[in-house]
């Protein structure tokens, strides 16, 4: 990408700039998105719900959207969002709800595989 501000997909650092842009109930997404620790769900289904907003996934680096950057993009999609703010709450819970289905159905996967216990690794 060829714009300092622009990443693959949405990143958690615009999060704050967003905060303000709406009413109470988006005000209180982002901070609930904030203050939980990196990597959590609800960072992820807040970023997944900014992707999708955006549309993240068909950005490229010749795109308006890239030479403007990430915080640009997410700024005027949350602004232009038509909307109310239970509209984009419900769109965070479905992603919330993607979120934890993906990351049970991989704890469930990890927890299928066979793995050798230590005695079988040491006998040759």
């Amino acid at each position: 990408m060829y714009h300092a501000d622009t990443e693959i997909l949405f990143p958690m650092r615009v999060a704050p700039v967003l905060r303000d842009l709406r009413g109470g109930t988006w005000q209180r997404l982002v901070d609930r998105a904030i203050e939980t620790p990196d990597g959590s769900p609800e960072q992820l289904a807040f970023g997944l719900v900014l992707i999708r907003l955006a549309g993240c996934l068909t950005c490229h680096p010749d795109s308006y959207r890239a030479l403007r950057g990430c915080t640009v993009c997410a700024t005027h999609v949350v602004r232009r969002h038509r909307g109310e703010d239970d509209d984009l709450a419900e769109l965070y819970q479905r992603a919330l709800v993607d979120i934890e289905g993906f990351l049970t159905e991989r704890e469930n996967a990890h927890a299928a595989v066979v793995e050798p216990s230590l005695g079988e690794a040491g006998e040759t």
